[in-house]
């Protein structure tokens, strides 16, 4: 089950350890196109993972960059410490707050409402759930932390070019 919500400050802890994740998502319209970004600070190197899509909102980005940034690091079995660290309360309390709730009312709001997006919350719970220690952590958005501006960046780069990515390379 995915950990409580971390407090900064970020990327604090030992990195050689650890694994951290700094994901964003960008739509130009709500819904619009969309890309999201994800940048991962491996002890060894970084990855930076980018994708869009034509028809999407920004929460479905924002949702999206940490499932495809877990998904990567699940088919690479690694098992060291994971943090993910966005800047959207949607995604940092949606994991690990409401969720459970929208689980045990199957997968309706406090109001009664269908969860939107339930099909990325159920994708993301799947492989939260399967790193052995995982936590998150919000950031304050477009306030000058490098690894969020390097993954809204990526975000904003995928939108525009209209592609998917994933670049490494050692650090």
């Amino acid at each position: 089950m995915p950990s409580a919500i971390m407090t900064p400050p970020l990327f604090s802890g030992s990195p050689e350890k650890a694994i951290w994740i700094f994901t964003d998502g960008a739509c130009a319209g709500n819904p619009g196109p969309g890309g999201w970004g994800a940048l991962i600070r491996y002890p060894e190197r970084m990855a930076r993972l980018a994708g869009y899509e034509a028809h999407t909102t920004n929460n479905r980005m924002e949702l999206t960059a940490p499932i495809k940034a877990l998904q990567t690091l699940l088919d690479q079995s690694i098992s060291l410490p994971i943090t993910v660290v966005s800047d959207s309360q949607y995604v940092v309390k949606g994991i690990t707050e409401w969720i459970h709730g929208w689980r045990r009312n199957h997968w309706k709001t406090s109001t009664r409402k269908d969860v939107e997006n339930r099909d990325l919350w159920e994708t993301l719970w799947t492989v939260a759930t399967r790193v052995p220690t995982l936590s998150w952590q919000w950031v304050r958005g477009h306030n000058g932390h490098p690894e969020n501006e390097e993954a809204d960046q990526l975000a904003k780069s995928a939108l525009l070019a209209k592609s998917n990515c994933f670049e490494t390379h050692a650090i």
